[in-house]
């Protein structure tokens, strides 16, 4: 098993151009080199091969909505299944699924379909809206109409990771930032699968087996405290999005917790986007990266904050998820909680590309939605594009 390599230069910096990289710097869309994995306390099996994203490979088969939303060959809009997130005193936590029901939302494997989750908000308040139909969504590949072959707004089962910075400097952080990731799990759908990653220079796959069985697996996973040293956050949430691929959920999340720049990654900005691209996954972050405050927890200033903020904003953006700035540890458990709320509530757009070639190419996606009145232009956000496959002969000739 290979294992992260911690000698990185002293003047390694936190964005690297692509051609510094380790092994030559692969740009965004290249496979990335078969170098990092996640270390002990618990070794992660980790590829980074070249992948189909699993929004590419699911097929429009909702079982979960009505027969009569299903006709034209795509899913209507079901009611929304009530989550945990929404009933008090909601305790549930993740574990290995049970039997599926029949009446479960599922997407099926088909490498053609391009599945995309929706969160809708509005542009006054940034409210959630939740009461939009299949004829509110517009959908545009490369600038190209899209015809909808799914919809659904339900409480899609998630795999999800939760990625925690070990560094030195979150020593006295770790305490309050563990109870908002509680938090976070315990709104969760009984059908979740969700594992833990802790780094600093090195980072390491927490939870027994590839996912937490329960509630006490998370709670241990995250207790496991080892504050120090450097900040290698583009290795961690690399690794972490390989593990994703364990997972058998249609939805994939990544929340990451960090308070700095990263200082000992071999791995690139610009080559983590490049694999966040070719995942479905939704990144969620979370940046303790203010002035700093009573107490003296957020040290963070100037050039250096601006510069890890950039870092982390681009990141949430180009995979649907999004990025935030709290300014004191009491606003990470709302934070959280907020997180887990908008996941939950999302909608599902899938489409079958009009632009049919297998070429490898990044295709962009923009979604617009309108309002119940239907001249009511709200914001989306979702993915921001995705690798279309290969044909097996391009592969082969390194097309």
């Amino acid at each position: 098993m290979l294992r992260p390599n911690k000698t990185v230069p002293d003047d390694w910096p936190p964005i690297t151009p692509a051609s510094a990289g380790p092994s030559g710097g692969a740009k965004a869309g290249e496979s990335l080199p078969p170098e990092l994995s996640l270390t002990p306390r618990r070794p992660l099996r980790t590829s980074f091969m070249l992948v189909v994203p699993l929004a590419l490979s699911l097929l429009a088969s909702v079982n979960r909505l009505p027969a009569s939303d299903q006709a034209d060959g795509a899913a209507g809009q079901s009611a929304q299944s009530a989550s945990p997130a929404t009933q008090p005193g909601a305790q549930a936590a993740p574990h290995q699924a049970p039997p599926e029901k029949k009446d479960e939302f599922k997407i099926n494997v088909d490498v053609s379909l391009v599945v995309l989750h929706a969160t809708v908000l509005d542009r006054r308040g940034g409210r959630p809206v939740d009461d939009l139909g299949r004829d509110s969504f517009r959908v545009y590949e490369d600038g190209v109409p899209q015809k909808l072959s799914v919809f659904s707004h339900a409480d899609i089962p998630v795999t999800m990771g939760i990625v925690i910075d070990d560094s030195g400097s979150m020593r006295e952080k770790r305490p309050g930032v563990n109870a908002a990731a509680l938090a976070f799990v315990k709104t969760s759908n009984v059908q979740d699968q969700a594992f833990v990653v802790n780094f600093n220079d090195v980072y390491y796959l927490d939870t027994p087996g590839d996912f937490a069985s329960n509630l006490e697996d998370l709670k241990s996973a995250l207790d496991k405290i080892d504050s120090r040293g450097g900040t290698a956050l583009y290795d961690a949430v690399n690794a972490a999005l390989d593990h994703l691929k364990l997972g058998n959920r249609d939805k994939k999340v990544l929340l990451v917790i960090t308070d700095g720049e990263d200082n000992a990654s071999r791995y690139t900005f610009e080559q983590l986007v490049g694999t966040a691209q070719k995942s479905s996954a939704a990144i969620y972050c979370i940046g303790l990266l203010g002035e700093e405050q009573p107490g003296g927890l957020f040290k963070m200033k100037g050039g250096e904050a601006k510069r890890a903020a950039k870092v982390l904003k681009q990141l949430a953006e180009f995979t649907g998820g999004q990025a935030y700035f709290p300014k004191t540890l009491d606003e990470v458990g709302s934070t959280c909680v907020h997180i887990a709320h908008d996941i939950r509530n999302q909608y599902t757009l899938a489409y079958y590309p009009s632009n049919t070639r297998k070429d490898g190419t990044f295709r962009t996606v923009r979604v617009e939605a309108l309002g119940p009145d239907r001249h009511t232009r709200l914001l989306v956000r979702t993915r921001t594009g995705y690798y279309a496959p290969r044909e097996a002969s391009a592969l082969a000739s390194g097309q």
